[in-house]
């Protein structure tokens, strides 16, 4: 078969040697990697949206570079390793549906790295705008001064929100032991130890006490069906950290059930419930949900402050 006939799928199958000797500078590994992952029909939704995206995520993690590279490496020359090292990746992530995070070891949330294994969700949360901004719809004059990042997985939301309001206290509450050593690896990474804790918790349980100005959650929420249907990459990630029932609502009523036993009189509770908004609105249809809108898109998070958390604490009882 002449080359100008080959499909990217021919081209994923030619040998590592070829691919090497053949594709040379930072250009021609993004354009093979996108042709590769076009030709497989991958999903993309673990921090990239689109073949190009990940080809491009892929890549410089490879190379260990910036996102915000030089655009004037395109025409660099890489090194025999190096385009192994992105064979090797592209092949791992074609063949296994893994994503890509998880390859790399590491996932970004609110503009910053956090170390990631399949232990924890990986990042993508719209609640990131909420962070990057201070929570300020709610705290315009001061930061909370002390938080509890609920569900934590990697801890990524406590730690990016004590990153950006450093007067901050924040907790970091995790059900699995697996996932708590990835957020306080993420602790360390960022020297934050002085002023984020992560504890092991049953949801409120290890945290029973203690009153929060912010409690932020993007617990379990995807309801069975959703689950069933969704593509081979969200398999990878542990199931106790997306599904949660039959209509995803399971962990949900118990932090709305739970929530304001741990939250201040004026506190505020911030909870990410993605595509089962729906669920939300039809089992407390009478409940004044504050439902936020992001400028960079995302849907299903919702706000209730302390005091509507009592106005309604015998719907959340039921």
């Amino acid at each position: 078969m002449p080359e100008s006939a080959r499909s990217p799928l021919d081209i994923l199958e030619l040998p590592d040697t070829t691919l090497v000797e053949e594709l040379v500078t930072l250009r021609d590994w993004l354009r093979w990697c996108q042709s590769a992952f076009l030709a497989h029909r991958l999903h993309f939704g673990h921090g990239t949206d689109s073949a190009w995206d990940e080809a491009v995520a892929l890549v410089l993690g490879a190379l260990r570079l910036p996102r915000d590279v030089d655009p004037a490496v395109l025409d660099a020359r890489l090194l025999g390793v190096e385009r192994q090292r992105i064979i090797e990746l592209t092949r791992e992530r074609i063949t296994s549906r893994r994503p890509l995070p998880y390859l790399l070891g590491e996932a970004f949330f609110a503009g910053l790295p956090f170390d990631v294994d399949d232990s924890v969700l990986i990042p993508r949360s719209p609640l990131a705008e909420l962070v990057e901004n201070g929570f300020a719809q709610w705290f315009p004059d001061r930061d909370p001064a002390h938080v509890l990042d609920l569900c934590a997985g990697s801890g990524c939301i406590g730690i990016a929100t004590a990153l950006m309001m450093p007067t901050s206290e924040v907790m970091l509450g995790e059900l699995s032991p697996e996932a708590l050593n990835v957020a306080r690896r993420n602790i360390a990474r960022y020297d934050v130890g002085a002023r984020v804790r992560a504890v092991l918790s049953d949801l409120f349980e290890g945290v029973q006490g203690q009153r929060f100005d912010l409690i932020v959650s993007n617990p379990p929420y995807v309801d069975r069906h959703d689950m069933a249907a969704m593509p081979a990459e969200f398999q990878h990630e542990p199931r106790m950290a997306l599904e949660a029932g039959d209509d995803g609502l399971e962990i949900v009523r118990r932090v709305l059930r739970e929530a304001r036993s741990c939250l201040t009189d004026d506190g505020v509770l911030i909870v990410e419930v993605g595509n089962s908004e729906r669920h939300v609105i039809d089992a407390w249809p009478d409940v004044p949900f504050l439902w936020l809108e992001f400028e960079r898109g995302g849907h299903g998070v919702f706000a209730l402050t302390a005091a509507e958390l009592d106005a309604f604490a015998d719907r959340f009882a039921e």
